[in-house]
């Protein structure tokens, strides 16, 4: 469910770090009112202005004298990745200091469900304990109370969105299934949990608009293995299955930064969606086809 915003259409929203997201979110928000994305590049500022999206380009890792020159703004989304350093989200930290004195109306902070680190396949939801296990998970708990105290010092409303693995047009794992590259077997493999990129879009235009405030999980509510939802890619576009592997020979097979992820292995339950006013539109199978669709794909025979 997508509710029509509330907010006022007379403030600006500023996306801090308007990529893949980003850019799908401030094509929404420019139908309601104004929107300024900020991004690292030249280039990418100049590519958001082309498409019509008002843009600049900002250091994030010294953004205070980019920002002094700011207009007025009633809303930030704050997108951007830590820096990848540490524990702590000093990108986040110095973006906040250089906003100085500002008060905007709400900061929504796009954080991810690592936070709760590996539950062996149990259910977390928003009052579950946090636990993240790599340092990237950390620093993102971290930002999260970072945002919280900054909108507390300002009465701000703060949301953050604890986002699982997001999924969408030009975001499958394609390339690893033309290359006949194997996964993880299923009796290898935890849960996993997905958005597609649209719903996730749906659900920060909910958490922009008031009274929403505090911390919310997002799922397409129905988990499923890396096996299942690469061989579900597969039949749509009528290529074979991949092979699937034990942990001992997906050692050598299957990348390490991937490995690193199916190791970690929870089931995310969206127990406040109702409070965000929102729902999952998309499950993996429609996800997918509307994503293969978008990218001008023709589904298999056997997919119709």
């Amino acid at each position: 469910m997508d509710r029509e915003g509330t907010r006022d259409a007379g403030g600006t929203c500023l996306i801090a770090g308007c990529g893949y997201v980003g850019t799908r979110l401030a094509r929404r928000l420019a139908a309601r009112g104004p929107v300024l994305a900020l991004v690292r590049s030249a280039a990418s500022a100049e590519g958001l202005a082309a498409a019509g999206i008002p843009a600049r380009s900002v250091d994030f890792d010294a953004p205070a004298a980019s920002l002094e020159d700011l207009g007025p703004f009633d809303a930030v989304a704050y997108l951007a990745p830590p820096e990848g350093l540490g524990e702590t989200d000093l990108r986040l930290a110095r973006f906040l200091a250089a906003l100085g004195d500002r008060r905007p109306q709400v900061l929504l902070y796009l954080s991810t469900t690592g936070v709760y680190g590996d539950t062996g396949g149990a259910v977390v939801d928003e009052a579950s304990p946090t636990a993240p296990g790599d340092a990237r998970s950390r620093q993102r708990l971290d930002a999260e109370r970072q945002a919280a105290r900054w909108c507390g010092a300002r009465a701000a409303r703060s949301v953050i969105l604890r986002v699982p693995a997001i999924y969408g047009p030009h975001r499958l794992p394609l390339d690893r299934l033309q290359r006949g590259e194997p996964v993880l077997r299923a009796e290898d493999s935890g849960p996993g949990n997905r958005i597609h990129v649209d719903d996730l879009v749906a659900a920060c235009l909910a958490a922009l608009e008031p009274p929403v405030t505090g911390v919310f999980n997002l799922t397409d509510g129905h988990p499923e293995t890396l096996a299942a939802f690469t061989g579900r890619l597969a039949r749509l576009v009528g290529l074979p299955a991949p092979a699937e592997v034990a942990w001992a020979e997906a050692q050598g097979r299957i990348s390490p930064g991937l490995l690193a992820f199916l190791r970690q292995s929870r089931r995310v339950a969206s127990r406040r969606a109702a409070d965000l006013g929102w729902s999952p539109a998309l499950d993996p199978e429609a996800g997918l086809r509307a994503s293969l669709r978008e990218m001008g794909f023709e589904l298999s025979s056997e997919a119709r």
